[in-house]
């Protein structure tokens, strides 16, 4: 990065620095304008004339109240005008106070919008101009008076134009970031929607599969007695099936595997048999938590398991999360004719003062109770929540060990 362009980012960054820059350049032009006679001859305008002491006090404050031009323009421009109208009523001979007031109507132009600009500029020019013919010491037709005219117009002009300048770039950039926004919306939104056909794709290829491997099997079981070469080549087409099954799963799977995901699962899906783990990270991180189970020897349908674990673990955290860490939790699994019936309870001891908002905040619906309501309601079972009378929390889900799919396949001939 070049010198100027450091100093023009450091200006940029410290703006009251550049005003007070340009102040005392207004000051100096000002001064060294006073000391010129644009009526002498050449060669000798220079020091043609001596500003008198009124003069010079009036420059000073004129250029001093630019510092503060971009606070307060409307202000600024009211001082310079006042302090331009002093000089041209009183001073002789005649001194460039009216520089300042330029400057500062350029800065009202570039802050406000163009009626204002039209408004303020108009009435500006009038009242300098005017006073500068009808007052002043000059002929109302000398060349100064014209001078303020035009440079209060050209400054009116000026900061109309960069203010419009600035507009239209920020109006470009805004639709630049807009229409980006948008691309970037319109690539979502058909990434989803090609997700979506391929999940469809894939639910017509596996039923299609599923379907052929169940028809296959139930004529292998039909004449694997009397026909065993029919049943294995029915077993044949069974594997064959499943072996394209498979691949559809797999290539499609690939398509919507997002980027870092694993290549495969590292684990088996997790279920009830790994209770006991589960409970103790919870006793690793401070809750106590108490298991009772009377299931013993029942044989959960995958699906089922899986649900259950998951239900424990959410209410397990939100117990951990929002009942405290003096709280205490209680699991219970048990068979109930043809349902598995799981029941979290917490006592809610961690945080008394805000227990009834804690509740109404689990019980609302939060996202964990929300994932929790949508797996049991896939499997036909229910889920309850609440506050218990005297304090804590109760879960309870009621989950039939034979889910909608296992029956159907039951009844199927």
């Amino acid at each position: 990065m070049s010198t100027l362009q450091r100093a023009r980012t450091w200006l940029t960054a410290h703006p009251l620095a550049l005003d007070a820059a340009l102040a005392l350049g207004v000051l100096v032009a000002m001064v060294a304008g006073a000391f010129v006679d644009p009526n002498a001859a050449h060669g000798e305008k220079w020091g043609a004339r001596t500003p008198d002491a009124l003069s010079i006090a009036l420059m000073v404050p004129a250029a001093a109240v630019l510092v503060a031009r971009r606070r307060a323009p409307m202000a600024v421009l009211a001082a310079t005008c006042a302090l331009t109208l002093t000089e041209l009523v009183t001073g002789d001979p005649r001194a460039p106070v009216a520089m300042s007031a330029v400057i500062a109507l350029y800065t009202v132009a570039s802050a406000t919008d163009r009626p204002t600009t039209w408004r303020v500029g108009l009435l500006t020019m009038t009242v300098l101009t005017g006073t500068a013919m009808l007052a002043g010491p000059l002929p109302w037709y000398a060349q100064e008076n014209i001078g303020i005219f035009a440079w209060t117009g050209m400054a009116a002009t000026a900061g109309d134009a960069v203010r419009s300048r600035r507009a239209f770039v920020h109006a470009i950039r805004e639709r630049a970031e807009r229409a980006e926004r948008t691309r970037e919306e319109e690539a979502r939104r058909r990434v989803a929607e090609e997700r979506l056909r391929i999940a469809r794709d894939l639910h017509d290829v596996v039923a299609h599969h599923i379907a052929l491997v169940n028809v296959q099997a139930g004529v292998a079981a039909h004449v694997m007695d009397k026909r065993p070469d029919q049943a294995k080549e029915a077993l044949a087409h069974v594997r064959e099936a499943s072996r394209s099954a498979l691949g559809e799963l797999r290539a499609t799977v690939g398509l919507l595997r997002q980027s870092g995901d694993p290549e495969a699962p590292t684990e088996p899906a997790p279920g009830l048999v790994r209770l006991d783990e589960l409970v103790g990270t919870f006793h690793s991180a401070g809750l106590a938590v108490e298991v009772v189970r009377a299931d013993e020897g029942v044989s959960l349908p995958a699906a089922v398991d899986l649900v259950a674990y998951r239900v424990i673990q959410e209410a397990l955290t939100n117990v951990h999360k929002h009942a405290g860490e003096a709280a205490k939790a209680e699991v219970s699994v048990v068979r109930v004719g043809p349902n598995v019936e799981i029941t979290v309870l917490d006592d809610g001891a961690g945080q008394p003062a805000r227990d009834d908002q804690d509740d109404e905040n689990r019980e609302g619906g939060g996202h964990g109770l929300l994932g929790m309501r949508e797996r049991v309601a896939a499997l036909g079972g229910t889920l309850t929540t609440g506050p218990r009378y005297g304090g804590g929390f109760r879960v309870h889900a009621i989950l039939p060990l034979k889910t909608r799919t296992t029956t159907a396949e039951a009844v199927r001939p």
